[in-house]
């Protein structure tokens, strides 16, 4: 993995740093990417530099803002010259019921699950085809299957497993296109009563939460499968084999 380099977006905390901490230490160059928690994404990037000199940097961008995707493109290649992968794992995620959306819910949960990966990936085409690269979409098994509640986050997921499929017909051979669809990995960061935390368990038939190294590698084994193109790899424990959800 020498001299790779891959860009995660989101990859201040949760699964991002997880991704980046795993992919690391496999040797590839990391630029790491944040909007608000600069704190933590620097404090990544100084561990990881620690561990391996000049091997990680940090970019911030509001991925919702189209008029600096361009120019976040080019502050990416300009951290170590070259990019070989790219993970749009960047994700905004809260309930819309019906009758209280508003234009602001679309604007963000499209913005940064859909309209933000297309964009980004197309202006980083020309870089990745250079290095016979990869992109990697993070879906979500409720693309498939709807969340009770989250009617914009599941289209603009559902969307996004469409972009997969769609950029891997038109971007091979050079470019590799894939998709990864979590399942219950990590709790969301806004509280669940221990019963619907239960719910959840019951409904996989592996009775229990994935973890963060279940994603992380997922990751790397789809930047090193050279004849895999076109596909969503499910880390779900088999939950989408079950109907739909509530939470």
């Amino acid at each position: 993995m020498e001299n790779k380099v891959i860009f995660i977006s989101g990859s201040a905390k949760r699964l991002g740093a997880a991704m980046a901490k795993h992919l690391h230490s496999l040797g590839y160059n990391l630029v790491l990417h944040c909007r608000q928690s600069t704190e933590q994404a620097e404090a990544l990037a100084t561990n990881l530099n620690t561990l391996r000199s000049n091997s990680a940097k940090v970019v911030s961008a509001d991925l919702c803002d189209m008029g600096n995707l361009a120019n976040l493109a080019k502050q990416i290649v300009a951290c170590f010259g070259r990019l070989d992968g790219l993970i749009n794992n960047a994700s905004s995620f809260y309930p819309t019921p019906m009758g209280q959306i508003r234009l602001e819910d679309w604007q963000q949960l499209v913005g940064s699950n859909l309209q933000a990966p297309l964009f980004l990936s197309q202006y980083l085409v020309p870089y990745l085809r250079a290095q016979g690269g990869v992109i990697i979409n993070m879906v979500d098994i409720h693309a498939e299957k709807p969340l009770y509640e989250h009617s914009v986050y599941c289209l603009a997921k559902a969307g996004l497993v469409s972009l997969t499929y769609s950029m891997a017909v038109e971007l091979a051979p050079e470019i590799r296109v894939n998709g990864i669809a979590p399942g219950a990995i990590l709790w969301p960061e806004h509280a669940l009563e221990s019963g619907e935390k239960q719910q959840v368990i019951n409904q996989i038939p592996l009775k229990h939460l994935g973890s963060e190294q279940d994603i992380a590698q997922a990751v790397a084994f789809l930047l090193d499968a050279p004849y895999i193109t076109g596909q969503i790899l499910k880390v779900d424990g088999g939950r989408s084999l079950h109907g739909s959800g509530k939470v």
